[in-house]
């Protein structure tokens, strides 16, 4: 199965949005845009959230992932 990206997924989730703030769409169509406009939302911030750790990542002299830490001084 082909993942769609993060964008793909954002873009579908604004289109359903616009179509059900229309509040021309029936009922039994909107709870099933709204139930599909609710996955996609859940999958764009799981994706949001990986890219975030890993943004907070660094690769350390040794090769190994650890943590991004900001040292403040004083």
């Amino acid at each position: 199965m082909n993942e769609k990206t993060f964008e793909s997924n954002l873009k579908d989730l604004e289109n359903l949005v616009k179509e059900l703030e229309t509040g021309n769409v029936p009922l039994e169509d909107a709870i099933i845009k709204y139930t599909e406009a609710m996955e996609l939302a859940k999958d764009c911030s799981e994706k949001l959230n990986s890219a975030t750790e890993k943004v907070n990542k660094i690769l350390a002299s040794d090769g190994e992932l650890k943590d991004f830490e900001v040292k403040e001084e004083n």
